[in-house]
């Protein structure tokens, strides 16, 4: 699988936009997921660069989660904005990634990317809970490249 129009189903996409709004129902924290094709650099340093082309930096509390996938490439990361990255356990995002890539590995990405994102949402909650004047600083549509 080499294009990124066949990595989801429009009903796994769906789910996965779906998943976003549950986790963040609960925290102030933001999570966007971006797809492209392939990347020549290492994947970390490409979603580092896509988040800030998503300008996921200028949450209110630092606190914006993008997952990374190049579905040629078979790469993918996950980077968090300074807010999250203070707080979370050093080892948060490997563990992260650990459970995705294990679905991932059995060709069930949305899954994969569906617990990547109830995790995330998870630590979120913990450290910035949702309050009621949050509101929802960044889409939660699956961008593309």
């Amino acid at each position: 699988m080499s294009k990124v129009e066949d990595f989801l189903t429009k009903e796994e996409e769906l789910e996965i936009i779906e998943a976003i709004r549950v986790a963040e129902k609960n925290t102030s924290g933001e999570i966007r997921i971006h797809i492209e094709k392939e990347t020549s650099v290492v994947a970390i340093d490409r979603a580092t660069e896509v988040f800030n082309t998503l300008e996921m930096h200028k949450t209110k509390e630092a606190n914006g989660v993008l997952i990374y996938v190049a579905v040629k490439s078979k790469q993918f990361a996950i980077c968090g904005d300074k807010g999250i990255n203070e707080v979370v356990p050093n080892d948060f995002w490997e563990t992260t990634k650990n459970v995705m890539a294990n679905h991932f590995r059995n060709g069930n990405f949305k899954q994969g990317l569906v617990d990547g994102i109830l995790k995330a949402g998870e630590q979120l909650k913990k450290y910035f809970p949702f309050d009621d004047n949050d509101t929802n600083e960044l889409s939660n549509e699956i961008s593309k490249g």
